[in-house]
């Protein structure tokens, strides 16, 4: 069965420094960080399987744009965090301008709950949707909201469904979620950026295609082991980065985090991890 992956790149987010590579002070360095990034763009996934298409996050909404879209009261939002996504850009139009309509879509899966994963949840509705459970709690509410989660601009029929692990190890991740009856799209745990934060995983002949979400900002601070400034525990993040390495020690592994401007070239090229430094 042939499986093709296509990027879906939903305009461009502006971070602090401190945010992408943790600095001392860990949170607090990110809202008092006078440094930005350069613009880096919010990629989403497309996977073309014979069992239907699969989805992996959504980007961020143009709604971004707004006065009151953002809740201005959380630093967060006030101080560090910047969006550029224009109507055209969000995920619902590009699928359209492949050809894929909402109801061809089988499955979404969400990595985390940050809006510029999560901003898009609008263009899909009807779609099964699979999200970490704990990651699910944690953003939802009022508790939610001072977390910087935005729950209340989640559609009104969105209830999505928790991914079920398996104590059926894939590599060096202990549990996995079979997405495909076929059993070469898988979910793995990969926490750190946030708690529950899920990776997608796409078995191929040629490749083994990892979805990595905010798992790290780009491919170099993988291999460097560099924790971003909003894990709420280094550690977490760095063992799960250590678990991603040793899997691409097994098998030619191309890694697509969702900030990374050299994912998509990778992508095509079909660039192992490492191949590229």
């Amino acid at each position: 069965m042939k499986v093709n992956i296509h990027a879906i790149q939903t305009g461009t987010v502006d971070i602090k420094t401190a945010h992408r590579i943790r600095k001392p002070g860990g949170l607090i360095r990110v809202f008092t960080d006078s440094r930005w990034t350069e613009w880096l763009p919010i990629y989403t996934w497309v996977i073309d399987h014979p069992e239907g298409i699969i989805v992996v996050d959504t980007g961020e909404t143009s709604k971004s744009s707004e006065p009151n879209y953002y809740p201005h009261w959380h630093p967060y939002y006030r101080y560090s965090l910047r969006m550029n996504v224009r109507p055209e850009e969000e995920i619902g139009p590009q699928l359209r301008g492949m050809g894929i309509a909402q109801k061809d879509v089988k499955t979404l899966v969400l990595t985390h709950f940050h809006t510029d994963h999560a901003g898009g949840l609008h263009h899909f509705p009807g779609t099964e949707i699979l999200v970490s459970a704990s990651d699910h709690r944690l953003a939802s509410g009022f508790g939610g909201r001072l977390r910087g989660y935005l729950p209340h601009r989640w559609p009104e029929w969105f209830s999505p469904e928790p991914i079920a692990f398996e104590p059926e190890s894939f590599g060096p991740f202990e549990e996995s979620c079979k997405v495909t009856r076929a059993g070469d799209v898988l979910i793995v745990p990969t926490p750190g950026h946030t708690p529950g934060h899920v990776s997608v995983v796409v078995n191929t002949e040629d490749a083994t295609f990892f979805l990595a979400g905010d798992t790290s900002y780009s491919e170099s601070l993988l291999i460097k082991r560099t924790a971003d400034g909003v894990s709420p525990r280094a550690s977490v993040a760095i063992d799960t980065m250590d678990r991603i390495l040793r899997l691409a020690d097994s098998r030619p592994l191309v890694y697509l985090p969702t900030h990374d401007p050299e994912s998509v070239e990778r992508l095509a090229e079909k660039r192992a991890l490492g191949k590229s430094l």
